[in-house]
């Protein structure tokens, strides 16, 4: 089965590159997000290639005004993975691992022509890597960078510039949960958990990443936290890491957030994080009902949604993956603070035992 994928030297079997291993979750995405200096605009957009499901779909969203708008796409691939459009939604590779583009024609009222320039190297996070029992449920790998925008967003008619945005931008690809689910459940059966913080920060000349997969008594299967120069683009891997996270009462949304860590030479080094209200991952596809990612839409489906994000309920399970915005205060011990700006990605489900969770969808 020979596509156009074919002609790059990419591969990495003895196969053409329609062939993504064995496993009918295998999944290769794009993730972008950008903010305002005062945080009051924020967009996203992602797009994802499901090789064995045959489709790709996408779905750009912009928060502002405590409206999230939305726009989602869906198109079967036919097997032709360098063919990253769908809809009115567009990813261009201009520049490997320093310069994207995303373009939105025009739908609902909703575009955008964005381009993304890298503030520094990417950086590969720890394999993600989980299973249930002997089933996989992650085994993922992921490049992370923090980025500067330029271009515009149309809202009904209103052009946004946003020259001076900061954002995040990621390439995950492997295997994890997508299209229809499983028919057939785990046995035996067990209450499902997952504990998910993401903090990409964004400082004057400085990034850092943080990141936990925390089990149900609290202990991390996968942590991590880097600091980046972005002038040289040198990676400080920190010590230590630890998050204090408090749940704001009937949520499982975080109040306030800090992560405490040591550099290599033992300097206690802390981030602070207040968290803005959030934007919902569900605008992206993130578990949404209809519009989940890898669902089959048919041979081309678009669709829009609006939501006024004040009137949501934080404990319906459809809205517990969210992003905040946050500011975020960087302390070093001998300097002075930092302040700057990121997202606290939270997706918590089942116990969690520091934060006081014992159940599935219990709350603070």
């Amino acid at each position: 089965m020979l596509t156009a994928g074919d002609d790059y030297p990419l591969h990495q079997r003895s196969e053409p590159i329609a062939f993504a291993g064995t496993d009918r979750n295998f999944y290769d995405r794009y993730f972008f997000q950008g903010q305002s200096p005062d945080g009051r605009l924020v967009f996203a957009a992602a797009l994802g290639v499901y090789p064995h499901l045959d489709i790709l779909d996408a779905a750009f969203s912009v928060l502002a005004e405590g409206v999230q708008r939305s726009v989602f796409a869906s198109r079967i691939l036919r097997h032709e993975r360098m063919a990253t459009h769908v809809g009115p939604i567009a990813v261009e590779v201009r520049l490997p691992l320093r310069e994207l583009a995303v373009r939105v024609a025009e739908t609902d009222g909703i575009g955008a022509e964005l381009v993304m320039t890298g503030l520094h190297p990417p950086i590969e996070e720890p394999r993600f890597l989980r299973r249930l029992g002997a089933r996989t449920l992650m085994d993922v790998t992921r490049m992370t960078q923090n980025v500067r925008w330029s271009g515009h967003v149309t809202l009904d008619g209103r052009t946004v510039d946003i020259e001076g945005f900061r954002g995040t931008r990621d390439r995950s690809w492997g295997v994890r949960p997508i299209g229809a689910a499983d028919p057939q459940p785990l046995a035996p059966g067990s209450v499902p958990q997952f504990f998910w913080l993401w903090a990409p920060l964004v400082f004057e000349g400085l990034s850092l990443f943080a990141h936990t997969n925390d089990d149900a008594e609290g202990e991390p299967w996968n942590r991590s936290a880097v600091l980046v120069d972005h002038a040289t683009g040198r990676e400080t891997r920190l010590r230590d890491p630890s998050f204090a996270l408090a749940l704001a009462p009937g949520t499982r949304r975080a109040a306030a957030c800090t992560l405490a860590a040591r550099l290599p030479d033992g300097t206690a080094l802390e981030a602070r994080l207040v968290p803005e209200p959030p934007f919902l991952m569900s605008g992206l596809g993130y578990g949404h009902p209809t519009r989940g990612h890898g669902l089959f839409q048919g041979e081309l489906s678009v669709a829009t949604e609006r939501v006024e994000v004040a009137t949501i309920d934080p404990a319906i399970p459809l809205h517990a993956h969210v992003q905040a915005p946050v500011a975020a205060e960087l302390r070093r011990e001998g300097q002075p603070p930092l302040a700057g700006r990121g997202v606290l990605e939270q997706l918590v489900i089942g116990p969690h035992r520091p934060s006081g969770l014992a159940e599935l969808f219990d709350l603070a």
